[in-house]
């Protein structure tokens, strides 16, 4: 016989999951109290979203390929919780090369990389295992994995070598309980990009422990001159990788949500349970947004060669234009990006004694010269500064320039003498 429950008032609590997630980069912006100076336009180079200033556009056959998706009337309903047959295999085709054969049912398409890298952590991690993800390094792990009761270990990356990985700390790391590695290429927030050598040792300890690798690579293809991006699973043979990208950043539509997961898989580790399980868990979301679905052939196919190059041109210019500045002023560090949208800077604490962090720099640079950056708190990396390097090419001299001015003020070693120095000229 059932019973009723003896309850005489409200009592909802929150899940564990709910509690348990954390946005670092959230909270710690959100929890900004300062106030940007009224006289000064608002310039925040924190945003990692290379529409907001309107300077960098999708590609003219991108847009035709959605209003085609959408006037066809074909794409207005549910899809197959993995994407629609012909979607599936314009992204095999897409990310196919001389290395590397997808085949159409290791493709599933997602709503947004950050679904795609969702999925790949609730399918290979249980409550009590542990990821390693990079520090720096983007907060979406750490927050996708501690909500589900999955631990995080940190592998450190080598400012002084171009952001490569510390192999010794990363293998350091392993243990018994590791379910999964993290590799960030292209990187966020350090616009590295990998070199196939260091790739290879990677994967070799990988092999070695028997560890497989999620490949978050939605900066694919995003690299400077001189530089080449080589997909992980492109140099794998024997480590199982679950490669996530999308359309979001090298096609400027972040909001439009389609990101996918690949399932490179050669030995057929995965098969067993893996494979059926990102199968399943895509049903959770009924699939991604259908009518970019309908248009992801066109857009794959169709959009130039030259769309990319512009892109790719104007982020240089940019991350050049900045690093020539910025390594002129005192008390700051930046380091050339070779790839993606952003630059960390570091930040000589000693050289500004009225800081005691990289936060009270960021919220007091806010205040006085209303120029906003992500503190290296965010990426779980003290004494740095992340900037954004899409902005428009006026605002970011303007930017610059107010952190020099900034900088120079608050400099205990220039700020008295600054008036006999003189500005530091900036060329572009």
């Amino acid at each position: 016989m059932s019973t009723t429950p003896n309850r005489n008032f409200w009592n909802i609590e929150a899940s564990h999951i709910a509690k348990n997630t954390y946005n670092p980069i959230r909270s710690i912006v959100e929890n900004i109290v300062t106030e940007p100076n009224p006289n000064k336009l608002m310039i925040a180079l924190s945003i990692g979203d290379p529409t907001t200033f309107g300077n960098l556009k999708p590609a003219r056959e991108v847009i035709e390929a959605v209003k085609e998706s959408i006037e066809s009337g074909l794409f207005n309903g549910y899809a197959p919780s993995t994407g629609y047959q012909k979607a599936r295999e314009a992204v095999a085709e897409y990310s196919s090369n001389e290395f590397v054969k997808v085949d159409p049912k290791d493709v599933i398409l997602c709503s947004g990389c950050s679904c795609a890298l969702d999925l790949c952590i609730t399918a290979l991690a249980r409550p009590g295992q542990n990821i390693l993800i990079p520090r720096p390094g983007f907060s979406i792990y750490r927050t996708l994995a501690e909500g589900l009761g999955i631990k995080v270990k940190s592998y450190n990356l080598l400012p002084e070598y171009g952001w490569e990985v510390n192999l010794d700390d990363l293998e350091a790391q392993i243990d018994e309980n590791t379910a999964a590695i993290i590799i960030n290429n292209p990187s966020n927030p350090c616009g590295s990009v990998f070199s196939r050598g260091h790739l290879a040792d990677l994967l070799e300890i990988a092999a070695r422990y028997y560890v497989p690798i999620i490949a978050d690579e939605i900066y694919e293809h995003m690299v400077f001159p001189g530089r080449s991006f080589h997909p992980l699973a492109s140099i794998s043979v024997d480590v199982p990788i679950l490669s996530c990208s999308g359309l979001t950043k090298r096609f400027l539509v972040p909001g439009w949500r389609m990101g996918w997961i690949i399932i490179h898989d050669r030995q057929n580790i995965l098969d067993k349970e893996i494979r059926k399980g990102l199968q399943c868990l895509s049903q959770r979301i009924i699939g991604s947004n259908t009518i970019v679905q309908g248009a992801l052939p066109a857009i794959l196919q169709n959009t130039p060669q030259k769309f990319y190059d512009d892109v790719i041109e104007t982020l240089y210019e940019h991350s050049r234009l900045a690093y020539s500045h910025i390594s002129k002023i005192p008390g700051l560090k930046p380091i050339m990006p070779d790839g993606a949208m952003y630059m960390m800077v570091y930040i000589n604490l000693a050289c500004f004694t009225e800081f005691k962090s990289d936060l009270e720099f960021v919220q007091c640079m806010l205040m006085e010269e209303s120029v906003f950056c992500l503190p290296g708190q965010c990426f779980d990396y003290p004494s740095y500064i992340r900037l954004v390097i899409t902005v428009p090419k006026d605002m970011l001299v303007e930017a610059c320039l107010r952190i020099q001015d900034f900088c120079e003020r608050h400099h205990c070693k220039t700020s008295q003498t600054i008036n006999e120095l003189g500005r530091i000229e900036i060329e572009y």
